[in-house]
């Protein structure tokens, strides 16, 4: 025991102490391993030689590329239109008055030489005879709105409605005639009750006229408007229903029958996206002018438009194949980019 104690002693406690005093971990030295050895440098490739023709060449090609690019991107830009306005149409521009559009006269209409109006004649009767034939042989138009549109007045009255009010009136304040007979004094009642009321139909007609009203009452009217022309309950008299599907003609499946409308039609989709339009012009209208800071309306604008978009895009989707979508669009001239891509809205530019 005492040798092998001693062993240890003579042989292991040298090794122990030498590995105690080595570092743990080896001091830092600012000189790189790599920069002790010979320095290498890598070699430098020699540029391809390209001829000076052929560059100039490709950067022709490629600026021409560019120029084309640019090119396609208005042409593509232009046919889809304008997201906002869309393509003006006389519908669409009697928002700004809320009177319906005037109707077209041409030139050879307004002509009353009996050249032209035996033609007239003769191309009425031409139509006539056309109308009369089978419609196997002749494709079917599209049908446009039989009656013209109803004027409107302020306050939520109509023309007739004034006519008989004003009827009324003048019948209610006539002079009431007297036993006494002079002619005179008659006479001078019934000018002067006459001019009294020339004077208050005058005024009324100044007050309920649309030209003098503010835009509140216009956004009302158009509103009245679009649900008159656009309604399911005009339109279903001279629209074309939508074609029937398999489903509906395959007589083993049974179809729920539709509960019928009462009343007008106020929230049909193309209903909406009339009112939607009308009101989209009056905000583009207030932005576009001198309030081009007025970041509500923007925000305002920016959510109808694509409240629009997405009824636009459903609508197209469920009308596919009838007469209500190219009613809809042609009467409120809206392009593709209304319910097509990403609609932006920027700002205008600064006169």
């Amino acid at each position: 025991m005492i040798s092998r104690v001693t062993n240890w002693l003579s042989h292991g406690l040298p090794n122990t102490l030498e590995q105690c005093a080595r570092p743990a971990f080896r001091p830092f030295s600012s000189t790189s391993i790599a920069a002790k050895g010979p320095a290498h440098t890598p070699k430098k490739k020699r540029p391809r030689y390209r001829d000076p023709y052929a560059n100039k060449h490709a950067e022709a090609r490629r600026a021409a590329n560019i120029a084309r690019q640019a090119v396609l991107r208005k042409e593509r830009a232009a046919a889809l239109g304008d997201p906002i306005r869309g393509i003006p149409t006389p519908f669409v521009e009697s928002f700004d008055t809320a009177l319906p559009p005037e109707p077209e006269v041409s030139a050879a209409d307004l002509d009353l030489s009996p050249e032209a109006v035996s033609q007239r004649s003769e191309a009425s009767t031409s139509a006539e005879a056309g109308a009369s034939t089978p419609t196997a042989t002749l494709p079917r138009p599209l049908p446009s709105r039989p009656e013209p549109e109803p004027p409107l007045l302020n306050h939520f009255l109509t023309p007739a409605e004034l006519d008989s009010s004003l009827s009324f009136s003048h019948a209610l304040t006539a002079p009431i005639p007297s036993n006494s007979f002079d002619p005179s004094a008659r006479a001078r009642a019934l000018s002067s009750h006459a001019t009294t009321h020339s004077t208050a139909a005058e005024a009324l007609t100044r007050i309920l006229s649309l030209r003098n009203a503010s835009s509140k009452a216009l956004t009302r009217v158009n509103t009245q408007r679009c649900i008159a022309t656009f309604g399911r309950h005009a339109t279903d008299t001279f629209l074309r229903p939508q074609p029937l599907s398999a489903a509906q003609l395959d007589p083993d499946v049974h179809t729920l029958e539709k509960t019928p409308r009462a009343g007008r039609d106020t929230g049909s989709s193309e209903v909406q996206i009339a009112i939607l339009t009308a009101k989209i012009r009056v905000l583009a209208d207030h932005w576009e002018g001198a309030e081009r800071n007025d970041k509500v309306n923007k925000r305002n604008l920016r959510l109808l438009l694509h409240r629009r978009q997405k009824l636009l895009k459903y609508m197209q989707r469920k009308e596919k194949g009838g007469d209500r979508w190219p009613h809809l669009v042609g009467m409120l001239g809206l392009s593709e980019a209304t319910w097509k891509g990403q609609i932006a809205v920027e700002d205008p530019p600064k006169e």
